[in-house]
Order: C-alpha cells, then structure tokens, then sequence
C-alpha cells in the first residue's frame, strides 16, 4: 500500500495550538435547508465562521486544495500549518463525484471542503432549534421582558426570575445556577452532544456565567456550554 505522510516529523506546537484552537470553537449553525432530505445543514460558511476566528488568532493557517484520484472521484487534501514553526498536519477526502461535470465536480468540492474542515479541526454542528434561534435573536425581547418583570416588583426588591418552563421538565437546566434574567435551553450537535445556551440579561451577568463553565461565541454573539460540564 502506497504510505501517504499526514504530518511533520514533529507537531508539538502544532498540537498545544490546536488545543488552544479547540478550546475556543463554538458549533457551526445548521443555516441551510436541504429539500431532498427535509433537513438542515451547516453550510461551508457556517463550519469556517465557527472556526475562523479561533485558527488565526493561534497563528493556524488552513488551507485546502484539489488532488488527481481515479476517474470519477475527488481528492482533496485538508491541511493545518503552524505558521510559527512550520509542523503541519493534512488530510486526504477521497469522495465520488455527483455528475461527471463542472456543476458536479463544484458542488463535490463544497460538500468535501466543509466534512473535511469539521473532522480535522474539530468543529461540531449544532441544531439550530426554537430555544438557539431565541437566543441568537436581538436581545431586545429578552431586555423587554427582563423590563415588564421589574416594574411589576415591590419597590426597592430586586425581581428574580422565575424557572422556566424548560428548567422544569429537563433535569440538566434543573441543576443548573439560577441568574436572575437568564434562561436557558438545550440544543443538540450532530455527534450527539448537548449544549446549553444561556439567553436573556447576559451582559451583567457574564462573570457568573463564566463561572457557571459557560463561554461566548462572538460569531453567533451567545453564552454557551456543554451539558456535560453540568
């Protein structure tokens, strides 16, 4: 069998980058629908805006590029650089193509590019669900909220949000520390993790929510975490 290298003689620094890389990922969107299969998918855009931000800033460069396979198929080659040092690490996608034609050799491409990304770097998708969608809105109907709750409180007391309805039927939002006006809500990634996104008054309480194990996502702009952190 033909060996095919997959790394740099070393890849120490290469690997405490990715951990720091992994570390600050957040879930790529599910921001597309497929109308063959009545489900919805995390675009190409979506898988990089997850994991842009956290690469460069660990001074990680990804690149992709097309390779010769057997007729039929595409190659295509994944690979992280280190840019400090130069220890890099690939991966070879070998896929069928669709239609032996520019469109499908185009939409093979795409669709390799984004499961190649997600398995080396390690981005996870999550379902984009009523209780993410609530939380990836303005937050101005939370603040709204928050606002109809404090007038309606005594004078001088400090209104505490009640548990919502989620918190009671689930027992993982149960045990969770209750934050006066934030909720709440449980989302599922594709490899079956399940993730907690806090919404509502987060700007106040974001040291409690960091000490909660919650950590905030500038591309989707919310506080999340994993369940099993709880």
């Amino acid at each position: 069998m033909h060996h095919i290298t997959c790394c740099s003689d070393d890849i120490t620094a290469l690997a405490g980058a990715m951990l720091a890389v992994q570390a600050g990922l957040a879930p790529a969107l599910k921001d597309a629908d497929n109308p063959f299969t009545r489900s919805r998918y995390a675009t190409l855009n979506s898988v990089m805006e997850a994991c842009r931000e956290a690469l460069t800033r660990n001074g990680i460069w990804l690149t992709q590029f097309p390779v010769p396979a057997n007729p039929g198929f595409l190659g295509l080659v994944t690979k992280l650089v280190h840019a400090a040092t130069g220890q890099w690490q690939s991966s070879l996608m070998v896929m069928p193509l669709p239609k032996a034609d520019p469109q499908g050799y185009g939409s093979a491409i795409t669709y390799a590019r984004r499961y190649a990304i997600s398995a080396l770097v390690g981005v996870v998708t999550e379902e984009d669900d009523d209780g993410l969608a609530g939380a990836l809105a303005a937050p101005a109907k939370a603040k709204r909220k928050n606002e109809k709750a404090s007038s309606a409180s005594a004078p001088g007391k400090e209104p505490v949000a009640p548990p919502s309805a989620s918190s009671v039927e689930n027992p993982l939002l149960a045990t969770l520390p209750r934050f006066d006006g934030i909720q709440y809500n449980l989302t599922t990634t594709q490899d079956g993790k399940t993730c907690i996104i806090a919404s509502g008054d987060t700007r106040s309480k974001k040291q409690l929510l960091m000490q909660a194990g919650f950590r905030y996502s500038e591309q989707r702009q919310v506080w999340w975490r994993y369940a099993e952190a709880s």
